[in-house]
């Protein structure tokens, strides 16, 4: 599988397949977000869900570099990552 097929199911992931079963990926993470603070009692930004993903992920990726769902969430992850860190770049503006 090449970068640009990677990147492909990357991209239907999260804007097909998971939001359909999940929902939108910001309350997902916000609920999980919520979840983990009150575990950890210190607070999680939806965005700090998507980069602490995005890390398990890489855990996973240098267990297995052959298992290419890895690196394709990886890419989705970040992805989200991306879309929600300019949402807080926005409101802080």
């Amino acid at each position: 599988m090449d970068k640009t097929e990677i990147l492909k199911i990357a991209n239907d992931y999260i804007t097909k397949d998971r939001q359909a079963t999940h929902g939108q990926a910001e309350d997902n993470f916000a609920n999980i977000g919520r979840l983990w603070a009150a575990y950890l009692n210190h607070p999680i930004t939806p965005q700090d869900v998507a980069i602490l993903m995005t890390l398990l992920k890489i855990a996973r990726y240098k267990h297995s570099p052959s298992h290419v769902d890895n690196a394709i969430d990886m890419c989705g992850y970040a992805a989200l990552a991306g879309e929600l860190g300019q949402g807080a770049i926005n409101d802080i503006k």
